[in-house]
Order: C-alpha cells, then structure tokens, then sequence
C-alpha cells in the first residue's frame, strides 16, 4: 500500500478515562447543511484515571465556541479532536456545527430521504459533538431537539413535545455510542405494553406515511421479545415509551440506542405479498435482538470495544433462544450452525482470523464480525451446557444485579459463574482468547458391548497465533443400536486434553456413535463411519442436528466425488433421503433442511482442506448434477410432497405454514429441473405470497427460463424499494457461473440501481460475491467489477465498502491464474489515493500484510 498503516489500538494499553462525566445536555438546532449542536457536559477527574488535560474526541466538527464554567475558553485541536487544561470539576460548553446533508458515510447524524437520523456506533458520537467517545464513560442525557419537522425524536422519555421542539430525558447512564436522534415526516404504529412489574409502556414503530400497515408483524414480535425476557431471564422494560424506527439508508440491520432503535427498513417492513418466510424470521429475530439489548449491553455495557462480544455475543445467545423457542429449536439450531459455518468458519480459516476478544485493532467497524457475533455466542451456549440451565440462570441474574450501570469486560461476565458455581473457568476463557476453529477427530471400536472412543483435538495456527493450547470443549453424544435404537442417551463429555479415551457401555456388540449432538461446541468434526453407518444415522438419530449432519456429510462426500474424480452421483446418498422425506413425524421445516445440498464455498473449502485447488466451475456443474439426480431418483416423493404440502387458507407467517412452504417450494426446486418449469410457472401466476411468488421465479430462473417472469415481476414491484431489492439480488444469485458477473455488470445500468443506498448496493454487488462461480470467474471479471464498485463506494461509505472486501477473503485456496487477478484487484484497491482506514486495513488483512 502507498500509505502508511495507521497505528493500531491495543488491549494492552487501555486506560481509564481521565474525567468521568456526571450528566449531559444537548441541544440541536436542525439544519441540513448547518446544524448546530450545543453540549452543555458536568465532568469529574477521575480518581481512578490517568490524569492529564481534558481530551475529547472530535471529527469534522466546526466548533464556534468553548466555555468552561461559563468562561470563553480556546481549545488545542487536534486532529482527532482537542485538548485543553482543566480543573478537577467543571461544567464544559460547545457549540458546533455539522452538514447531516453532506455525510454519506451514515455515520453520526446524517440524513436519509429527509430524515434526520444518527449512528452512533462504535465512533459516530465525535461527528456531533466533542465528547469522551468512549464505552466507559456513561452519563444521562437531556436532550432538546428544535425543528419545525412533525416528529422529534431522542433517547428516553418525552418531557415535552410541540411549538417546533421536543425535549427527552433518559434518566439511566449510557455511553455515546447509544445516543440517537430522529426527525422526519414519520406516521407511528402504536401499542402498549405492561411490564411484569406493572409498568404501562408505550410501543411505537414509526415509519413513512404509507407503510404503517406493514409493521403489525414486528410490533407482534416487539411484544413477545418483551414478555420472553421478563419469564426467561427476569428483566422488564425501564421507561414509558419504547420507540423504533424505520430508515431506508443504514449500514447495518439494526441499532439498539436506548429506548430508540434505529432499524434497517428491511428488518421492519412485512406483508405477505411483499416479504417471505425468510424475511419474517428475520425481522422477528433482529427486533427481538435489539430490545434484549436493553439489559445486556445497555444497562451493562462494554468497557471497551475489545469486549464487543460481551453484548453481541450475549445478545445474540438470547435472540437465537428466543426464536428456538417460537419457532422449531431444532431447525433454528441448525440454520443457525449453517450461518456459523458460511461466515465465521470461513473467517477463522483466512486471513482475517482473530480472537472473539482481539487484542488489537486499526478500525473498531471491521471487528464488528461473525467471530465476535456468532462464536461469541456458541461461547454462551457452551457455558450454558456446561454448567446446566439453573446455573446458567443463577450467573445471569447475579451478573445483572452486580453490574447493573455499568462497563464491563469479559472477566466480570465470567466471574459471576466462577461465584455461582465454584467452577475454575480458565480454560474455558481460553474460548476467548484463541482464534481459529478447533477440529476434533473421533475414531471408535466396539470391546464386547463397550464402545472405545479415542478423540484427539487440534486448533489451527491463524494469523499471529501459531501455537494453541487444549480448549475446554463440551461434547454432546449418545449411541445408536444396529436396529436404530438408541442404546446410550445424550450425555456431556468435557475434553480438555489433547488427547483423550472414553469408553461407553452400550449392552451391544454393534453400533454407532452420534457425536456433537446439538452442535454442542463451534468444532470441526472428523469422524471415522462408514457411508452405511451416517445412513443409519440420518435414518434413526435421535438427536435432529446429527441427523440432518449427516445427510449433509453424504451430500459432501457425494459431490467432493463427483468434483475431484469426476464419479457419478452416490447412489446411498439419494437412497438415504427417501424414507426421511416420508417421515410424517418430522417438521416440514427440518424435511426441507435435509434436501439442502452443502455450499458451493463448504466444497471449496473441503477440497482445500483436502490439498486439491478447487475449481468453481467444476464445483457448480457438481451441485447441478446431484440436483437433477436427485429429482429424478426422488420424484415420486418429491410429487407427492408438492402436492400435499400446499397450505390452504389466508398466509401466516407461523413456524407451520412456514414449513410447509419450505418443503414443498424445495420440492419445487427440484422438479423444476426436470418438468421444463411447469409447476413453477403455475405457482408463480397463482402465488397469493412473496415467499411462494420469489421460489418459483428462482427456481424458473436456474434452468434458464424465467425472462417473461421476472420482467412480471419487476413491473410489478418497481415502486416497492425493498422486493426490488430481491429482484436485482436473485437474477445474480441464480445466474449461470459463466454469466454473472454480466449479469451484475448489467444491472448495475438499471435506473433504479441506487449504488449510494446500501441496501440496493449489497443486493447487487454483494449478490456477486455469493455466486461462488461467477465471482471467481476465471477471466476476473467477478473480481474487477466488485474492485471497481468498492473503489467507488469507499469516499462515501467506507463502512460498507469495507465490510464488502470479505468477498476477497479465500482468494489464495484458488489456482494461479484466479489468485493472480484477485491479487490485482485486491491490489488496486489498495493503492487507491486517499482509501480510507477502514478499507485498508481489511484489504491489508487479506493480502497478508501485517495489521499494525
């Protein structure tokens, strides 16, 4: 790169802050190009901080005054905010000045369509106003908004509404990163709620005028994470009125700003004919997400960003409990490891591996990762597992009474179960510390009716961490009879060496172990059966994770065949399918989950792991193989499975009627490669729902038919900016490998292909990367027009455009010529004048170089 890496931030060297503060009032004076922001903030020296000058955090601010104690006072500024000497105890004043208008990066407070709105997480604060931007430095805020716009919005309680003002007042302590603003033209669906503590509170979802009748589903949601909080982990509500909003331009899904949620559009917005069942478990999830936040990561928060995974990880434990528990468990466990696996996996296994609790960073926003999210919450569910659900409960309830108020970090959360439970949890916390996917290898032999396991665990070297000790590792597993039987229950072993023996008494001289049941712990698994014995297994496990585990191993080793030695579908294979497809007794949902075939990036992986360079072409032509192998092997089932699972009456998005649909449209999928499009053109004209209407329209679309459908439904939905967000995404997803990235290229000359809203930007760019063929096109057209598209976002909103550089991450499995043109792109990228920090320290990570 030509610039200098900016200086990295590390754990080793936090400190306290040097001032406390004691309260904090805002006012704001909107203005689109000129607001003025004035702070009036009672600071404190901290007796426990580093002493030194007052220095508050400022970026792109045009400060027009400074008082202390009422006196004028002039600053040193800096050039990432300023400094100046101050007395013990004193009230600071500012008045500032910012352009929402101008700032495109959505970071701070910006405007979108004519609302003002704010993000504030992790660093957004410092473009409001100076201020110790900073976790660990909580206060309540006082807030008046003035402005002629209808609806004003902040943190809190309303103290006043009316007169072109508002003032709000959010009476609990919180760090800058959760502060929010809102002002627009915006219509509110409202509901109430009463706590279990008998509070009344007010539910508002507001939204722009025409799309309020499609938020009862969330509002739904709202209320059912609510009450699911109160009875699983005793925490109610805090303050009158619970606010969310509804915003089209936002870098993320949601925001979790105390009492003010800021929330992604496509995570509010539903209705049958516009949303699918995908959709709905999504927004049902993400709502649920940002209210439990409220305790765990609000009223407690991080004591620095190197502790985000004690609030994201945490929180999403419990939004993946609370949709377990309102939908099928055993499903939600299994979509969930499949996300574990696609992303954070993928991201221990390159270059940008890093610990759940990293030790260092150049920018806090590409650490907002799966590694910090999803195995961070794998973390949760294995202390969860390891220690029982009393216990579990019993840790949270004193974590909350302990730390109530305040900033934490991941030893006071683990410290509370130490106190529950008397348990040493050291080498648990070494889950923390390392990075990589730890890889248990099982083999097994019978000894009389004794089953002998032997099982060895390695963890990977990753970047800057070549040698790792033993994890504590939780592993679920029972035993299955010759005759399907289950011969030993489902039981806890802890492996804490490297090396370890367990030995089973199984009354049987014949039978199967069924290990990591539940997915009991983020491993990789090795496994020495037979294709006989993972038959039997997916046949009669009891436990559905393994079941459906190994139809997918099946389904791997089939298809690594037919890639690597150019081998014939696996006829076991499709023989093991039938009789679980017809298994009444089954969820639909789960029925559907096992006609899945792994990945085309699980492949390219597996044959990686396997010393062969994968060829994604090769990879592809194999899933296509298999699929029309499969509808022509399982048709029967497959008709009949159509046909009885059509779900009558009005939609309901309901785990059942979901299910349904989930099976019979993968039913759909498959027939469709066979019947010329028949069904599926039937479906598509009488789809009374989106989810039923896209299924059809993908299916159509992956034999190359579909042209008449999809300019349907394009004329159809042009207006609605969200489903025509699915029309671009699809038409890329489901190109041939060889077509794409033309595809792509296309559509990024539609009219409606708004490149600046981040939203239609991911529907286009980053529906390329997730087409494994066309994205790494062996000419490098996939990896210039993503290249091109990042350069071009990057001065704007280098938050997304970094995020988006991920696509690049398994560049060096390829071969020569493929590692060769994404090493180009990657490096055009990186030499592009005045990149910002966000984007060069990814696209450093995943060339190699060093990080800081």
């Amino acid at each position: 790169m030509k610039d200098a890496q900016p200086r990295a931030i590390r754990l080793s060297d936090y400190r306290p802050p040097a001032y406390l503060v004691d309260h904090v009032d805002l006012t704001f004076r909107l203005h689109p190009k000129a607001t003025r922001v004035l702070s009036r903030i009672a600071f404190r020296r901290n007796p426990d901080g580093s002493g030194g000058p007052l220095a508050l955090d400022g970026e792109g601010l045009r400060l027009i005054g400074a008082w202390i104690d009422g006196a004028p006072v002039t600053p040193r500024l800096t050039d990432t905010g300023l400094e100046i000497a101050a007395p013990d105890s004193f009230t600071w004043e500012a008045e500032v000045e910012i352009a929402p208008e101008e700032n495109t990066a959505l970071d701070g407070l910006y405007m979108s369509g004519g609302l003002y709105c704010t993000q504030c997480e992790a660093e957004g604060f410092r473009k409001i106003t100076y201020y110790p931007d900073r976790p660990d430095v909580m206060a309540p805020f006082h807030v008046r908004i003035d402005s002629d716009l209808p609806v004003l919005l902040s943190n809190g309680d309303a103290v006043r509404t009316g007169g072109g003002h508002a003032v709000w007042h959010d009476p609990w302590k919180k760090p800058a990163y959760l502060f929010a603003l809102v002002a627009g033209d915006l219509v509110a669906r409202s509901d109430r709620f009463t706590t279990m503590d008998g509070r009344d509170v007010t539910l508002n979802i507001w939204v722009r005028a025409g799309d309020q009748d499609r938020c009862a589903y969330a509002m739904d949601a709202l209320k059912r994470a609510m009450r699911w909080d109160e009875t699983e982990y005793g925490r109610a509500y805090d303050l009158d009125v619970f606010n969310i909003v509804a915003v089209d331009d936002f870098n993320m899904g949601a925001m979790e700003n105390k009492g003010l949620n800021i929330f992604n559009a496509r995570y509010v917005l539903a209705s049958p004919e516009t949303a699918t069942d995908a959709d709905y478990a999504r927004i049902e999830a993400i709502v649920a997400h940002e209210y439990f936040h409220n305790w765990t990561g609000n009223r407690i928060t991080c004591r620095d960003w190197f502790q985000l995974c004690l609030k994201e990880g945490l929180t999403v434990f419990r939004d993946q409990q609370f949709s377990g528990d309102a939908r099928s468990g055993a499903v939600k466990r299994i979509e969930d490891v499949q996300m574990l696996r696609a992303r954070q996996f993928r991201e221990d296994a390159g270059p940008l591996a890093h610990p759940v609790l990293p030790k260092s960073y150049i920018e806090i926003n590409n650490f907002y990762t799966a590694t910090v999210y999803e195995k961070g919450a794998e973390i949760i569910g294995m202390l969860k597992r390891l220690i029982g659900d009393d216990a579990y409960r019993a840790g949270c309830d004193l974590y909350f009474l302990r730390h109530d108020g305040q900033a934490c970090t991941i030893q006071d959360w683990l410290k509370v179960f130490e106190d529950t439970t008397g348990r040493d949890l050291a080498q648990f916390a070494l889950w923390y510390h390392q990075a990589g996917t730890p890889r248990v290898h099982v083999a097994h032999r019978m000894e009389g009716g004794t089953m002998v396991l032997e099982v060895r665990q390695e963890i990977p070297a990753t970047p800057g961490q070549d040698a790792k000790a033993p994890h504590l590792i939780p592993l679920e597993l029972g035993v299955i009879g010759a005759d399907g039987a289950e011969l030993v229950p489902s039981q806890v072993v802890e492996l804490t060496e490297p090396r370890q023996e367990l030995r089973l008494e199984v009354g049987a001289e014949a039978a199967v172990p069924s290990v990591l049941r539940g997915f009991s712990a983020p491993v990789i698994l090795t496994q020495t059966l037979s294709r006989a014995d993972r038959a039997l297994l997916l046949a009669h496990d009891t436990d559905p994770f393994c079941k459906w585990e190994q139809g997918r191993i099946l389904a791997r080793d089939s298809l690594l065949g037919m890639v690597a030695d150019g081998a014939a579908p696996d006829p076991a294979h499709i023989d093991a399918l039938a009789p679980v497809l017809t298994d009444g007794t089954l969820d639909p949902a789960f029925r559907a989950l096992v006609l899945g075939l792994p990945s085309a990036d699980d492949l390219a992986q597996a044959l990686s792991d396997r010393g062969t360079v994968p060829d994604p072409a090769a990879i592809d032509a194999a899933r296509t193989a298999l699929q029309t192998a499969m509808a022509d092997e399982l048709k029967p089932v497959l008709t009949d499975l159509f046909d009885r699972m059509a779900v009558a009456g009005p939609y309901s998005p309901g785990a059942e009627p979901a299910g349904r649909r989930a099976l019979r449209n993968a039913c759909l999928s498959l027939l469709t490669r066979r019947d010329g499009g028949a069904r599926a053109r039937a479906q598509f004209a009488a789809a009374d729902n989106m989810t039923d209407s896209i299924a059809a329209l993908a299916a159509l679309l992956r034999i190359g038919a579909g042209d008449d459908q999809a300019a349907a439904f394009h004329d159809r939905w042009q207006g609605d900016r969200l489903v025509l967000d699915k029309w671009f995404s699809l038409q890329i997803t489901a190109a041939p490998g060889d077509t794409g990235a033309a595809v792509a290229a296309r559509l990024t000359g539609h009219p409606a292909f708004d490149w600046k809203t981040p939203n239609r930007f991911r529907a286009v760019i980053g529906a390329l990367g997730t087409n494994h063929a066309a994205f790494h096109a062996p000419d490098g057209s996939g990896y210039d027009l993503v290249a091109d598209w990042l350069i071009r976002l990057d001065p704007l909103n280098p938050q997304t455009a970094a995020r988006m550089t991920t696509m690049f991450e398994t560049w060096r499995r390829y071969d020569t010529g493929r590692r060769d043109r994404a090493s180009r792109a990657l490096e055009r990228i990186a030499d592009t004048p005045g990149l910002s920090r966000d984007t060069a320290e990814m696209v450093s990570r995943i060339l190699g170089a060093s990080a800081g």
